[in-house]
């Protein structure tokens, strides 16, 4: 029987409706889910060897059963030594042990017949030979689940388990759904699989869940094999090709031709407070060239901490203002847009706009006045979190949109703000560096532009590692600034999600440093259950001086310009992802003086230390998120979900950059000289219906 791709799992021999449930938990429901839920390794058991003839230093698999089981406990480390024998039809015997492996006790009882995988030790002390925490897998009372064979003797695939369905279970479920599948349509542009002779797509996906004998398990566990190369490459081409797709249509649209006159160049100009850097002009010029085009504007403009992104994007504003247009700029968090209202408002006024501040903590009195005057037209620019997205805020006539750290907004979030105007241009903010491969992945439908220089002046911040039991020496650090007249922030890291831990966790350390520290010091409280106007005054005091330390959670992260503040305490440094670390570290050496971040940490595994190696040796925000991109990965490295994130099935941007540049490539000129209109109208036919769902890639067809 030839099973349908949207055949439910229930059907498949061995699911079942318990089974079928845990599947459904890891997004599997359908044929097509199962035929793309890839092994994350391969093992080579193929050497399936009697115990009496294994030789230590081998690699081997051994069928056996369970002769003799012990569990020993070591009190003082608490660690569970789980030990077997096993024996097998040669008459040998193979010792296996496994550290905390109490978990292993019910299933390895005596007469449980187990394929064994792993290394062949000599163990000198019994005189045996051993393995040391081999795989296992059951074969005792497994019938159901598909000959042992498939488990063993041969090229082993190894899949992620959902919930109790485990490895085997699932090797046993899809080898049972490849010998029942259709032939697969292949939807590649065949010039395209000719030209980089890729196998078919159905020998692809057979090939890449079991192998053929002889391919060499180095390949496979590289994601390097024909197959593998072949299923990774065709997820990044028609990622690539929905976002130029997107990129092309965007630009089709039309949009507002801004003028850029002589009026407008005078109040740039004026807004200006200081004079901008080299990579300010270059990027202002990229964004004005693109503002005065018909078609819309989508761009990213990324810069490290400090580098002046807010004030390119002020001046992007006045041209819109100028041409009779109005501004929104969306910022992710209140003091976020708080800050930029504080900051904007001055410069603004100067030049006679009337900005308004809108956020979900204002009065309904208050959100109902600025939405009429909005909708009348009377405010040029309207800064506030997602209370501007909300269906009844309604601009006169919106030209320009602004979204400050997209990246802790969705696709959609975007695409919502910009629909309240007629095609208006949208400026993405970022000053988290996105290294290059997910830039191409998440902002692929975005043109880029980076500020890559800091204004003139600037020092780099010296960046020190502390343990808590030396924190007196960053007191005295912190002295030592104050002294001289600077100021200080000691921040704590918001813990598992929880603002209530970490709001004790800086009243505790706010009361220690203000009685028993620095008792002759004035000290101020910064946390995220303080209400806006509590918020706006701590603010308030340590901006003007009259409070010199500032303790808060990561409340003051992004956004946040004290020029006399030449000290930052992170407690806890070793909870905060690297990125953050150098966000953080960013709102110090914002004036001439030499600035200091110190890092204070409790216990480091070697991720953390290779996080704090990482900041104390360098400045460099694009290497800093290579790294954090590296050692986080894709999913976590912007700290929240990011919603615009492509959850890809085997293709992976860290481990596969050259083949996602090729793909890009190979995208870009299929979309712009497509073989034929039908191949092309067959491929939007396609990323509409198969991907984008999965990767938001909206105004697709």
């Amino acid at each position: 029987m030839t099973l349908a791709l949207d055949s439910s799992l229930t059907y498949i021999k061995g699911v079942g409706p318990a089974r079928a449930a845990m599947l459904q938990s890891r997004g599997l429901e359908t044929v097509e889910d199962l035929l793309h839920y890839f092994p994350f390794r391969y093992e080579d058991r193929s050497n399936l060897k009697p115990i009496k003839q294994l030789a230590p230093g081998e690699l081997a698999t051994v069928i056996a059963e369970v002769k003799s089981a012990k569990l020993s406990g070591f009190r003082r480390r608490n660690l569970g030594l789980f030990e077997a024998t096993f024996t097998d039809a040669s008459g040998g015997i193979l010792l296996a042990k496994w550290f905390h492996g109490a978990y292993l006790a019910d299933r390895l009882t005596v007469g449980t017949r187990v394929a064994l995988f792993g290394k062949i030790e000599f163990d000198n002390y019994r005189g045996e030979i051993q393995m040391m925490h081999p795989e296992t897998e059951l074969l005792s009372g497994d019938d159901e689940e598909g000959d042992s064979a498939l488990h063993t003797g041969r090229i082993v695939p190894v899949y992620e388990a959902a919930g109790k369905v485990n490895a085997r279970a699932l090797r046993a479920i899809i080898h049972r759904v490849l010998e029942q599948m259709p032939e697969l349509e292949d939807y590649l542009p065949p010039h395209i699989s000719q030209k980089l002779k890729f196998p078919n797509r159905t020998e692809a996906v057979r090939a890449a869940h079991f192998p053929p004998a002889g391919t060499p398990i180095r390949m496979l566990n590289e994601f390097r094999s024909p197959a593998q190369f072949r299923l990774i490459f065709e997820e990044f081409f028609w990622l690539e090709c929905g976002l130029e797709i997107k990129r092309r249509r965007a630009r089709a649209l039309p949009g507002i031709e801004f003028q850029l006159t002589d009026r407008v160049r005078e109040q740039i100009i004026k807004l200006l407070p200081f004079k901008p850097t080299g990579a300010q002009k270059r990027v202002l010029k990229e964004i004005a060239g693109d503002m005065s085009h018909t078609s819309p504007m989508n761009r990213l403009m990324q810069g490290d901490v400090g580098s002046g992104k807010t004030i390119v994007a002020a001046e992007a504003a006045v041209i819109a203002v100028e041409n009779g247009y109005q501004v929104a700029i969306l910022a992710p968090t209140e003091i976020l847009a708080a800050q930029h209202y504080f900051s904007l408002k001055p410069l603004f006024h100067k030049l006679g706009y009337v900005v308004a501040l809108l956020t979900g903590s204002s009065t309904a009195r208050e959100k109902q006045k600025l939405k009429d005057m909005l909708r009348a037209g009377m405010i040029p620019i309207a800064i506030g979190t997602h209370a501007l997205i909300e269906k009844d805020v309604e601009f006169a006539k919106l030209g320009f949109v602004i979204i400050d750290e997209q990246h802790r907004f969705g696709v959609m979030q975007r695409f919502e703000l910009a629909r309240k105007g007629v095609s208006p241009d949208v400026l993405v903010m970022t000053a988290t560096p996105i290294p290059r491969t997910l830039a191409m992945t998440i902002y692929g439908d975005l043109d880029i532009s980076t500020i890559d220089e800091l204004p003139p002046g600037r020092q780099r911040i010296i960046t020190k590692h502390y343990t808590d039991d030396q924190v007196e020496i960053a007191y005295s650090e912190m002295r030592k600034e104050i002294d001289l007249g600077r100021q200080a922030y000691v921040v704590y890291p918001v813990i598992e999600e929880s603002e209530t831990q970490a709001m004790k966790a800086a009243q505790q350390m706010f009361e220690h440093l203000s009685r028993e520290v620095f008792p002759d010091i004035p000290v101020g409280l910064l946390h995220g259950r303080l209400g806006s106007a509590e918020k706006e005054a701590a603010m308030e005091a340590f901006k003007s001086g009259r409070t010199k330390i500032l303790v808060s959670t990561t409340v003051i992260e992004v956004g946040v310009d004290v020029p006399n503040a030449t000290v930052m305490v992170i407690e806890q440094a070793e909870r905060f992802g690297l990125s953050q670390l150098h966000q953080l570290r960013g709102r110090v050496g914002r004036g001439a003086d030499q600035s200091y971040c110190l890092l204070i940490t409790a216990k480091l595994n070697d991720t953390a230390k290779d996080r704090i190696r990482t900041l104390v040796d360098s400045s460099d925000g694009f290497k800093i998120a290579e790294m954090d991109l590296k050692l986080r990965g894709p999913g976590e490295f912007f700290g929240t979900k990011q919603s615009g994130l492509p959850s890809l099935k085997i293709a992976n941007i860290l481990r596969d950059p050259d083949i996602l540049v090729a793909a890009k490539h190979e995208a870009r000129a299929f979309v712009e000289e497509p073989p034929s209109a039908e191949a092309f109208s067959k491929a939007v036919e396609y990323i509409k219906g198969h991907w984008q769902r999965r990767y938001g890639l909206v105004q697709v067809g």
